[in-house]
């Protein structure tokens, strides 16, 4: 890195110090000089066909890689599209930076109405600020990288997403760059906490522990954004208690992890909501307190600890400038007993089918849907002791369906939890891929692939082979139950399976649970990315979704 160098050279070189090898992006004709200088040497530019694809996923790639997530796209029309994925990762404390072309520095001064201009030239950066942490436009070479080296120190310092508006005509141009930045290394650098406020809360909270007859563990979401998963699942290890997560953060814990219970919500099975009445203390560890599949708080400040947003609450006392990574790190090093206490996993599922559980995959003569239980059980009955896959739930009933499935493994399992919306599975499964080189499973209704869908025509390109489920019942199910016109949730009739040939890969359709089954086997054995089209009945849905439909009814 030099002292003066051309500002799309320095961004790639910034970009490579913090670890980006991969960026996703369209280009578009004020960003395509940029497009080219990052796609040069340092970085590969990874495309897709729609701007909201490109921000799922460098959701996905960030979420599963613990990296930073980087999309780059035109002015207007391309940064418009993709605001909503953006949204997202904000709602979710994800670490992306978001790269836009901009109009030159005449059209700004001339006051020249610029094409995929919306209200005004700024209108973009003004719509960035509400779903980042930082937002700025490069338009002076003086002060570029302290600009841009600003914007990924705060997003990833706060891990939700930053914004960079780099004009058309600054991407050649000779910029400064200062010595403080030139001799840093990677600006990928976690908040710190105060030390004596650190070591004071981990005592008392093992005093608190070890006092406790029948403690808790809840798993949030933060233990993924703040890189502790580790971390946590060592303590969870030397305290010995259950352990749950919210919908959330389902995979923050491996799922064959015998100390981990299940996904907690004011929904799931009795067992486990009544452990959480019992429990005389309760640890709770980056739980972002949501609607969606909230979870039973203890209300008694004597019956908790909480560890959220750099602050920990230990029964009434509150310790400020405290991160969770350095609260866990400290109750590590802590005198801590182990409870020992017995543990059972529980879900939301039925008994399994006869077929599954005696062995006898015999296809069924009369069957011509698939319930949505059966495929939860068959699913879980292939990943069962198999390695190498994550599960992506989008959102809908899968996103309640995917609360009951068990996938072993770290961090094997993703989901939009609480922004959850539909359209990020499919392409957040392939940034995932992408980043990690494991499959994913997607669990995807028949609605939301045809929103994002298609871009897994993309796939066989990009060297990638994600596994689609794909619920088949015409239309968008989970509303059924609650809507009086049932017209307004149809969706056109998409022959799926073979439009997954078409477009490269595999396609299946299947009516049974038995077919289910070869249908994932021959998947598991293929090259190619391949389409399960699952026919299920138009009302039927996921055994949680009942729930969460019955209880929202009556309020």
């Amino acid at each position: 890195m030099q002292s003066r160098m051309a500002l799309g050279e320095f961004l790639a070189e910034y970009l490579a110090r913090a670890g980006v090898s991969q960026i996703f992006g369209i280009p578009g004709d004020l960003v395509l000089r940029l497009f080219d200088r990052l796609g040069e040497r340092r970085q590969k530019m990874i495309t897709f066909s729609h701007e909201p694809a490109v921000g799922f996923a460098a959701d996905g790639y960030a979420r599963a890689t613990g990296s930073l997530g980087v999309a780059c796209v035109t002015y207007g029309a391309g940064g418009h599209n993709m605001v909503n994925s953006v949204a997202g990762s904000y709602a979710e404390h994800v670490p992306i930076l978001v790269v836009s072309g901009g109009p030159g520095e005449q059209e700004y001064k001339h006051g020249t109405l610029i094409h995929h201009q919306a209200r005004a030239i700024e209108s973009q950066l003004r719509i960035y600020r509400e779903v980042t942490v930082a937002a700025e436009t490069i338009d002076d070479p003086r002060t570029a990288a302290e600009k841009i080296d600003d914007v990924v120190r705060t997003l990833w310092r706060e891990q939700r997403p930053g914004y960079l508006e780099i004009h058309r005509d600054m991407v050649d141009q000779k910029i400064t760059v200062p010595t403080s930045i030139r001799k840093a290394g990677s600006p990928l650098e976690l908040e710190r906490s105060n030390a004596a406020k650190v070591k004071e809360a981990a005592r008392e909270t093992a005093e608190r522990l070890n006092r406790a007859k029948k403690p808790l563990v809840f798993v949030g979401i933060e233990t993924f954004r703040f890189k502790v998963q580790k971390e946590v699942l060592q303590l969870c290890e030397r305290i010995g208690a259950p352990v749950m997560t919210p919908i959330l953060s389902k995979g923050a814990v491996p799922m064959d992890h015998p100390l981990y219970m299940g996904v907690i919500g004011t929904h799931s099975p009795k067992a486990m909501r009544d452990r959480v009445d019992q429990a005389d203390l309760v640890l709770e560890l980056g739980c972002l307190p949501t609607d969606l599949g909230s979870f039973p708080h203890p209300r008694s400040g004597e019956r908790s600890i909480r560890a959220l947003d750099k602050r920990v609450e230990v029964s009434l006392h509150s310790y400020m400038e405290v991160t969770l990574r350095d609260f866990t790190r400290a109750l590590l090093d802590e005198k801590l007993v182990c409870h020992d206490l017995d543990v059972a996993y529980h879900d939301n599922l039925p008994a399994p089918p006869t077929w599954l559980a005696d062995g006898k995959a015999k296809r069924p003569t009369t069957t011509t849907v698939v319930k949505v239980a059966e495929v939860l059980h068959v699913l879980n009955h292939f990943l069962e002791d198999r390695r190498g896959y994550v599960v992506v739930a989008e959102a809908g009933d899968m996103l309640f369906a995917g609360a009951d499935v068990r996938v072993g493994g770290k961090a094997a399992y993703f989901a939009q939890g609480f922004y959850a919306s539909m359209g990020f599975g499919i392409p957040g499964a392939m940034g995932i891929e992408i980043g990690t080189g494991q499959r994913p499973i997607v669990l995807c209704g028949d609605g939301a692939f045809q929103m994002t869908g298609p871009e897994i025509a993309h796939a066989p390109r990009h060297g990638i082979r994600p596994i689609v489920l794909l619920m088949n019942n015409g239309g968008w199910g989970i509303f059924r139950p609650v809507v009086k016109r049932q017209a307004i949730l149809e969706v056109p009739p998409w022959p799926y399976a073979e439009l997954a040939k078409l477009w490269g890969g595999e396609g299946h359709r299947v009516t049974s649970g038995p077919d289910l089954l070869a249908a994932l086997e021959h998947a598991h054995a293929s090259d190619r990315f391949c389409l399960i089209e699952v026919m299920i009945g138009r009302t039927d849905l996921s055994p949680l979704s009942r729930k969460y439909i019955r209880a929202s009814s009556r309020r």
